[in-house]
C-alpha cells in the first residue's frame, strides 16, 4: 500500500491503531509542544493523547506530495477531561519528509493559533455535562 494511502487511512482513525511502520527507527518530530527524536518516544505521544484526550478526532483537509515532501492540512480536536468538558481545536499542518527508504524521517507540525489560544479555548464557552 502506498504511503498516502496509509496516511489518510491514519488520520481518519486517528490516534488508534496508527502505521508506525512508516516511520525512521530515528524520526524527528516537533510541534508547539513536543520535540524530539525516535519512533518509540513518537508512540508515547500518540498513546498519550489516545489516553487522556477525549474523543480525539483528527480531520484531514488535504494531503500532497511532492518530491520527497508530504504536506497536510488537519483540525485536531478532542474535549478536555475539565469536568464541563469543553470541545479544543487546533487547526494546522504538518510537514513530513521521507529518507531514500520512502520512511518518515521528520515530522513536523504548525498550528494556525498559539498556545494561548488552545488555553483559552479551555475556558471560553463552559458546557454543560451530559
Amino acid at each position: 500500500m502506498d504511503i498516502m494511502q496509509i496516511l489518510k487511512e491514519d488520520y481518519q482513525r486517528f490516534p488508534a491503531n496508527q502505521t508506525y511502520s512508516i516511520y525512521a527507527e530515528d524520526v524527528y518530530f516537533q510541534d508547539q509542544v513536543f520535540r524530539f527524536r525516535g519512533i518509540q518516544l513518537y508512540k508515547l505521544m500518540i498513546k498519550f493523547i489516545e489516553t487522556f484526550f477525549l474523543n480525539p478526532k483528527m480531520d484531514l483537509h488535504d494531503l500532497q506530495k511532492e518530491g520527497d515532501t508530504i504536506k497536510t492540512k488537519w483540525t485536531l480536536s478532542w474535549n478536555s477531561p475539565l469536568p464541563w468538558k469543553p470541545r479544543i481545536s487546533i487547526p494546522g499542518w504538518s510537514e513530513l519528509r521521507l529518507n531514500c527508504d520512502g520512511l518518515i524521517i521528520s515530522h513536523i507540525d504548525y498550528w494556525n493559533c498559539s498556545r494561548l489560544d488552545v488555553i483559552k479555548q479551555h475556558f471560553s464557552a463552559k458546557q454543560s455535562i451530559m
